[in-house]
């Protein structure tokens, strides 16, 4: 069970957060704000007048809000008639509430004001909410992928390295976070957006170069996916009993209370929490994959819709039809013979020809088609030569069905993979053949594929590509895997 109550209020009163929840939190925050921002500034804090000059300041900003202060918390400032009467009202509330502290009985007779540091703390934290940064996606997450796919580093250094990887994976995680939020903050934007200016605003200049053509084209660039996948294969290494010696060792050289049986605990906790983040990478990165993709279909949807609301000319027709509603309700638009009456002039320019119809160019007559006769048919075959050609032509296709048909001719045992290089030596022979190799390639996701296609060059991440000629055809190579 969590002591977080505990602790914290120990540290600060229930009122502590009280003047942040009530009818006035926009004054005493905006209050907050002003008296932390000339508290940082001074490190012996600063004058009991100017505290109160700070907080006429932000009284006279809200005017509106103080004057409809109210309750047994506010009594003080709603019977305050006059500024500095309020800005008093205010400064002893945050007094009692702890955000402020006061040094009386001082040689000089003066009241120095200080901030309390807690207070600082969060309002530091509201500020980054209220104010967040932009969507960022650096190389951390690549880095821990990097550094547990490195089994030499490893080797040398496990426990520094677990360590470095757990920070960087958490900070990785936020940006992740920080790119959802976002994308959320942007979508709310085009939805609120009224005309076409700030819809294409928002997602030309804010989104495509804030997060689209950066963050996001960094996250889809990085392949998280397959560095995951060797990352985790990596840390189940490390699971085994020489690198688990190791990294014990090293904690109780750091710790040398502590016991061998409370070092292992400890170093197979921080694998665990490990693992744990590294699972969270591919669910967060996929939910900004959804998100992107429904904030650019709101968008798509968001400047139609503003299109058709916000012209002159759908304004009109619109009104056109509410007239026929108000004189013909409950009739059809085809029944209408005093239809002439109500509908107003048409707002055409009137058109003359200058050089009259003889001018122009007269088309020809059209003449009715006549009654189509059927002609017979001296090759009672075609119809059986044009079924042979389109089973001819189904086999050619590039089908998922052919491609099943070439990967289980293989030889190859269930889990087994073949190498593209031995397929070309061995079982391609002809452009049929060669036909079936592709029809491989291009169902290799399909759902009803009954094979894998693995590529060396994505699994280590090489930047030189192998390639196999056959046929006057150039092929990457790669390995077809069968089910297990």
């Amino acid at each position: 069970m969590s002591d977080l109550a505990l602790h914290l209020f120990r540290e600060v009163r229930p009122e502590f957060f009280r003047v942040l929840s009530g009818g006035l939190a926009r004054l005493y925050v905006d209050t907050l704000d002003a008296l932390e921002g000339e508290s940082a500034r001074r490190s012996q804090g600063f004058d009991r007048e100017e505290a109160l000059g700070l907080v006429e300041q932000v009284l006279e900003a809200h005017a509106d809000l103080a004057a409809a202060a109210g309750g047994e918390e506010d009594a003080a400032l709603a019977q305050a008639r006059t500024v500095r009467d309020k800005a008093l009202a205010v400064l002893d509330t945050l007094k009692r509430a702890g955000w402020l502290t006061e040094e009386e009985n001082r040689s000089d007779y003066r009241q120095i004001v200080f901030f309390d540091a807690s207070g600082a703390v969060l309002l530091q934290a509201l500020r980054k909410i209220a104010r967040p940064d932009g969507a960022v996606f650096s190389d951390k997450l690549l880095h821990v992928c990097t550094t547990l796919s490195n089994r030499e580093a490893m080797a040398e250094q496990p426990w520094a390295q677990i360590e470095s990887c757990l920070a960087a994976l958490e900070a990785g995680l936020g940006e992740l976070r920080g790119m959802q939020k976002s994308i959320e903050r942007h979508t709310r934007r085009q939805l609120a957006a009224t005309t076409l200016k700030e819809n294409f605003s928002v997602l030309f200049d804010q989104f495509a170069e804030r997060i689209g053509r950066n963050c996001y084209a960094q996250l889809v660039h990085a392949r998280l996916p397959a560095r995951l996948a060797e990352a985790r294969r990596a840390l189940e290494e490390l699971g085994q009993a020489g690198p688990l010696t190791a990294m014990q060792t090293e904690v109780m050289r750091r710790e040398t209370t502590l016991s061998p049986e409370a070092a292992m605990a400890r170093v197979r906790l921080r694998l665990d929490d490990l693992s744990q983040l590294l699972e969270q990478v591919e669910p967060l990165a996929d939910a900004i994959d959804r998100r992107t993709a429904e904030f650019t279909r709101r968008s798509h949807a968001r400047s139609r819709y503003l299109q058709e609301t916000t012209s002159e000319n759908r304004g009109t027709v619109q009104g056109f039809f509410e007239a026929l509603n108000r004189h013909f309700a409950g009739r059809r638009l085809a029944e209408l013979e005093d239809l002439a009456a109500v509908i107003p002039s048409l707002r055409l320019v009137d058109i003359r020809l200058a050089g009259g119809l003889e001018s122009l160019f007269t088309p020809r007559l059209r003449r009715s088609a006549g009654e189509l006769e059927a002609l017979d048919d001296p090759d009672a075959t075609r119809q059986d030569r044009a079924l042979a050609q389109l089973e001819g032509t189904m086999r050619d296709s590039l089908t998922v069905g052919r491609a099943n048909q070439f990967v289980a001719r293989l030889p190859a045992g269930p889990g087994e993979g073949v190498s593209s290089e031995e397929v070309l030596r061995d079982h391609i022979h002809n452009d049929e053949d060669m036909a079936s190799l592709i029809a491989c390639l291009l169902h290799a996701r399909s759902a009803d594929a009954r094979f894998r296609v693995v590529v060396p060059r994505a699994d280590s991440d090489s930047e030189a590509p192998v390639f196999d000629s056959k046929l006057g055809y150039r092929v990457e190579r790669f390995s077809l895997v069968k089910p297990s």
